[in-house]
């Protein structure tokens, strides 16, 4: 019962900005924010289509979840009522962890690569019947 207080209370302790969890969570939410950018700019020099079409939510995803965790995190510091909540952040890292794995689960069932062939000239090919 004490987990179910602790997780669903509405004010949870106020923290400062000075407090290394924060830091943390705030560099990681940054870094999502940056690492969106990175994505969009990798993606457009890609030439695998499948690679680009399977990346195309990325790093709409990673703004998103860097924003939200941005809210959630300068809620907890300025003691916001119920946007502070624990849960929140339990909901944030649930949906961030199944959106990856359904991404890798995606990206290993639909990614492949076209192997260039080499065309072999077969000198018999002349001499068999054509269609007419």
């Amino acid at each position: 019962m004490q987990l179910l207080t602790y997780i669903f209370w509405p004010r949870p302790n106020q923290v400062g900005y000075d407090n290394p969890k924060i830091i943390a969570i705030l560099a990681i939410c940054i870094s999502f924010i940056v690492a969106s950018f990175i994505i969009k700019k990798w993606r457009k020099g890609l030439h695998n289509t499948q690679t680009k079409k399977l990346s195309k939510s990325w790093s709409t995803a990673l703004i998103w979840f860097g924003a939200i965790g941005l809210v959630l995190v300068i809620s907890r510091v300025e003691d916001i009522s119920y946007v502070s909540m624990r849960f929140l952040w339990v909901l944030w890292l649930l949906i961030l962890a199944l959106y990856v794995l359904l991404q890798i689960k995606l990206f290993k069932a639909k990614h492949y690569e076209v192997l260039p062939s080499e065309r072999v000239e077969d000198p018999r090919r002349k001499y068999l019947p054509k269609k007419k």
